[in-house]
């Protein structure tokens, strides 16, 4: 797992989807690839009403991604010093391998470049000393981000993502 992790407080998400155009402002993304987006899960019967929750799904940046091992140009790549997985766009060839591979659908098809795109944390802003642009894009503040040992839940979190991530 990545030493970085990015937490979102399911209550306060209202589904505006700023962190998802935000991404793509800031990646150069038409459209279609969906590099971080929000799945609403629901409705379902909560008492009297219906209610449903919005989940934030950015990539895990897991312990052992699927996705850097089925790269065969080795254009997936980890961090050593943080573990953030990012694509080399210079080298991906547009096999889809990654896409295939990853079981939580992180990397994404970008038609108009023919090559996969993923979250990397927006990493280029990270090592400027800046927040990832989805989370300053969040009108919530719904989204945090920092080491994952100072994020609410994270043991939780990153019990399950170990689990689900690995095997």
């Amino acid at each position: 797992m990545s030493k970085y992790y990015l937490y979102q407080d399911e209550k306060k998400c209202i589904s505006c989807r700023s962190c998802e155009v935000q991404c793509k402002v800031n990646k150069g993304l038409d459209p279609g690839p969906r590099p971080n987006q929000i799945v609403v899960v629901g409705p379902v019967q909560a008492g009297s009403r219906p209610q449903a929750t919005s989940i934030f799904m950015p990539c895990f940046h897991c312990e052992e991604p699927w996705c850097v091992p089925a790269c065969p140009t080795g254009a997936v790549q980890k961090r050593p010093k943080d573990g953030i997985v990012f694509i080399v766009q210079e080298l991906c060839v547009g096999c889809k391998s990654c896409i295939m591979a990853c079981p939580w659908g992180a990397p994404q098809w970008d038609a108009r470049k023919g090559k996969a795109v993923k979250c990397d944390y927006c990493m280029d802003r990270i090592d400027a000393g800046l927040k990832p642009a989805c989370v300053t894009a969040c009108p919530t503040g719904c989204l945090l981000f920092g080491p994952a040992e100072r994020m609410p839940d994270v043991k939780r979190v990153r019990h399950v993502h170990q689990i689900t991530a690995v095997g």
